[in-house]
């Protein structure tokens, strides 16, 4: 529902920004493109700045204009939890909030949980969006993010951190691998094996390059991708096994269609997952209780497979 807090200029230049070109921004938003441009031209003026350049193959953000877009960004973010705490204080479930998570936990948990949503809360609008650890933490403190949902977050001032638990290393392999019958596994162990890992744009690869440089040794060819979906695959097909922790492969453990053995050793440091919230920022109600939900949903899905992991032991 749109209060209308952010002024019709301002909303102009983000259409355009957005859209890429004044023409463009006209036929999203059905308005006519010279009062798009007017509008523009007259905040330009009164500025004494430009917003844009304009180019041939259309129109790019100056660095006033970026900063003119982050101001929107961040009224709009403000104009919806001004609506969500009315209509709460008004007794009505309703709301609208932004979830950034990582791209593994967007194929496992995220789901479960916009259903529950979906079943608990009905009127209650959610954006959820992928993001790195490092983007994440940007996106709760620019206001273009309400809860955050991610591996490692860095600690800072203006995140508060809902609730957070450690994430042991594991070796994943397909049920008939010969690690899989493994009680646990050193990296030496592992790294017998065909391993398929991470791109450095995630923060695990990141973490064994800089602990156990040696697993990436040119004599210890691993395969490396940025998705998830491949990684699991090849785990899956029985050639390969991967380092990861249980979360990014929870679907998989609980359909018993990977297994996940834990890895051993005196510098295995484990990974850690976290709810977060900004600390700078009054949010809706909504949020807050949605972020609550969100870390119940997530030690359920862990406490599912710890029982499914010991259940296999036995």
């Amino acid at each position: 529902m749109a209060l209308h807090l952010v002024p019709r200029s301002l909303q102009y230049v983000m259409a355009v920004a957005e859209h890429g070109s004044i023409q463009a921004a006209s036929r999203g938003i059905g308005l006519a493109a010279s009062a798009i441009d007017r509008q523009i031209k007259q905040l330009e003026d009164r500025l004494g700045a430009q917003l844009f350049d304009r180019v041939s193959t259309g129109m790019s953000l100056t660095p006033v204009g970026e900063m003119l877009v982050l101001l929107g960004q961040r009224w709009q973010a403000d104009e919806n939890r001004i609506w969500s705490d009315v209509k709460q204080m008004q007794g009505l479930d309703v709301g609208h909030f932004k979830l950034v998570a990582m791209d593994s936990l967007m194929n496992g948990i995220v789901p479960d949980f916009l259903g529950r949503i979906a079943d608990k809360y009905p009127r209650v609008r959610v954006d959820a969006d992928v993001a790195t650890p490092d983007d994440a933490a940007d996106a709760l403190s620019e206001g273009r993010s309400d809860i955050a949902l991610a591996f490692n977050l860095r600690p800072r001032r203006d995140i508060h951190v809902v609730w957070s638990t450690p994430l042991p290393l594991h070796c994943v392999a397909a049920a008939h691998h010969p690690l899989a019958q493994e009680r646990s596994v050193n990296l030496s162990q592992v790294t017998k094996h065909a391993i398929v890992v991470q791109s450095r744009v995630l923060a695990i690869r990141r973490m064994l390059e800089a602990r156990y440089s040696w697993i990436f040794s040119e004599d210890l060819p691993p395969v490396a991708t940025n998705s998830l979906q491949l990684l699991k695959q090849l785990v899956m097909a029985g050639r390969h096994v991967a380092l990861t922790s249980v979360l990014d492969v929870g679907p998989e453990i609980l359909a018993d269609q990977l297994v996940a053995i834990p890895v051993v050793g005196q510098k295995i440091v484990p990974q850690n997952i976290s709810v977060a919230l900004s600390a700078q920022r009054v949010l809706p109600r909504v949020a807050s209780t949605l972020a609550q939900d969100l870390a119940t949903e997530v030690q359920t899905m862990l406490h599912d497979i710890e029982k499914t992991m010991a259940s296999r032991q036995l």
